[in-house]
């Protein structure tokens, strides 16, 4: 078998395309989510506060908080996960403040996402990126 350039480059691209199927799989992953979680219904921005870090030393243990006032449902997902759901949170009528705190494990750097269900039924939806510099899930 003659192994030429343009077999290499072919290989090559080949390669790269199989590895960018399970970023795209986990794109639509966290699309479907959220699509199931809002019914379909546009998301805006603004009315949800996101706070992680910017650089995780250790992805086993990331903390995140997420405050969204006249909220009665928070969804968290993380984009780059095996299983993206990370957590689900509603609001009783007697809540005190529509506010989660918890830590998280990431596989790697992805973004994480909060989506919130508004009183009115409206959604809205944060989003921050976390470098994580030692594999947490999977990692």
């Amino acid at each position: 078998m003659e192994f030429t350039r343009r077999g290499a480059i072919a290989i090559s691209a080949g390669f790269v395309a199989v590895l960018m199927l399970p970023a795209r799989m986990a794109k639509a992953a966290v699309d479907e989510k959220i699509a199931a979680f809002t019914g379909g219904a546009s998301v805006g921005s603004g009315g949800i506060t996101l706070t992680t870090p910017e650089i995780a030393e250790n992805g086993n243990t990331v903390p995140i908080e997420v405050n969204a006032p006249g909220a009665t449902e928070i969804l968290v997902l993380a984009s780059g996960n095996p299983t993206p759901d990370v957590c689900s949170v509603k609001f009783g009528p007697l809540a005190g403040s529509q506010s989660l705190s918890t830590r998280i494990r990431l596989a790697g750097t992805q973004d994480v996402v909060a989506i919130a269900k508004m009183a009115d039924g409206s959604f809205v939806q944060a989003a921050n990126t976390v470098k994580v510099t030692i594999g947490g899930c999977g990692g």
